[in-house]
């Protein structure tokens, strides 16, 4: 299952040549990973709340062509791997094909920074 995320390029996001500056396309991943946990159900706020966290462990980033300011993008999220306390996504940034490729490596993190088992959702995909 691959989840979409919409997102529109503003100012802010860009450097001066009105070119997506590098740093944000993981900002643009992240709030697609955020709104691809809260579409599967699970609560962050909740899991904090219960001493557990996502982290990130790794990432491996490929840029492929510029985005520009007003673009309007898509973040496709898709799941290719996963333990009990792992999981590994494939993310890639649209617009008329791919401008950005990043595969992500997330962990869960318990209480003093220990790996803790994935949340149900997640670890039965």
């Amino acid at each position: 299952m691959t989840h979409r995320f919409a997102c529109r390029v503003y100012y802010e996001d860009t450097d001066l040549g009105g070119i997506v500056y590098y740093a944000n396309y993981l900002k643009f991943i992240e709030r697609a990973r955020s709104e691809w946990v809260r579409d599967l159900g699970i609560d962050q706020l909740a899991m904090k709340a219960a001493g557990t966290v996502f982290a990130v462990r790794r990432i491996e980033a490929d840029y492929l062509s510029p985005a520009r300011f007003d673009d309007l993008l898509t973040v496709e999220t898709a799941v290719v791997e996963r333990s009990p306390a792992r999981i590994v996504l494939d993310q890639t940034v649209l617009r008329d094909g791919p401008l950005f490729r990043a595969r992500v490596t997330l962990v869960c993190m318990g209480t003093g920074g220990r790996p803790t088992r994935l949340p149900p959702v997640l670890r039965d995909m």
